[in-house]
């Protein structure tokens, strides 16, 4: 067996996942989204296992950071979307980091991160382009602005998928403040940053959130981060949340940020 080496993850490990049939299926309609092989094979494969678990649940899907759609082609590739009866709603500004959702302690980081991603050309701004790329699926909806703007967009009652891969950490629990009583029990989040270095303010302001709830998040090597929605929130959740939920910000302003304003590694 070979050695597995990319993204960031080293590991000797069984990787035969790369070599099923359906899975090059998905990842290939992935690299065609993107335009590019970023060489995210187990990330990818993390997001198709629980996008298929997902599927064995009710309730529509979520990605909350589109881009030019590499997991959600892949995904929806994999489950053959139209078959599902399912409507997969498609989240983006499409135009990078909306500055105006972005904590003014982490805003030197994001925002020059998102200039970068920008100039290099890896964050789309050709809409035309995106819904090309979709145009394959009918049951989308592809969502143009800043979260939390658009979360009224979102019209399903229940959620059996939810993907955030927005850069940044408060339009992340915005997002989950506002979904998490729509999440089918047994649902999955997906955090595409959860764990992955230089991202930190968005593991610890989840961390937060998940706290408020009684729950805490699977931090994954490949840089993710997994929440599994209980059947129901127990009673200690439920208690730390009617004192927590509220006031998660002013957590996360005094423990994710260090005094000098940058965010710690």
């Amino acid at each position: 067996m070979s050695v597995y080496d990319q993204d960031g993850l080293r590991s000797i490990h069984n990787h035969e996942f790369m070599q099923d049939p359906e899975f090059q299926r998905a990842y290939d309609r992935g690299v065609s989204a993107a335009g590019e092989d970023y060489h995210w094979h187990w990330r990818v494969h993390v997001g198709l296992w629980a996008a298929a678990s997902a599927a064995k649940l009710a309730g529509d899907f979520v990605e909350c950071g589109v881009n030019r759609g590499f997991l959600s082609s892949a995904i929806m590739t994999l489950l053959r979307w139209d078959r599902t009866g399912r409507t997969f709603y498609l989240l983006d500004t499409f135009s990078g980091i909306d500055e105006r959702y972005v904590y003014p302690e982490e805003a030197d980081v994001v925002m020059e991160r998102n200039a970068h991603d920008i100039a290099v050309g890896f964050y789309t701004l050709d809409l035309y382009d995106v819904r090309r790329n979709f145009s394959e699926w009918k049951n989308i909806e592809i969502v143009v602005g800043p979260i939390p703007e658009t979360l009224s967009a979102i019209k399903s009652e229940q959620i059996a998928f939810l993907h955030l891969d927005l850069n940044c950490s408060l339009p992340e629990v915005q997002t989950m403040e506002a979904l998490w009583d729509r999440l089918t029990p047994g649902a999955f989040v997906l955090l595409d940053d959860y764990a992955y270095s230089g991202y930190r303010s968005q593991k610890l302001g989840m961390d937060a959130f998940a706290r408020s709830r009684g729950i805490s998040v699977l931090s994954l090597p490949t840089g993710q981060g997994l929440i599994i929605r209980p059947p129901a929130e127990s009673a200690v959740g439920n208690a730390a949340a009617s004192g927590t939920r509220t006031n998660w910000a002013k957590q996360l302003a005094g423990k994710v940020f260090s005094k000098s304003g940058k965010v710690p590694r």
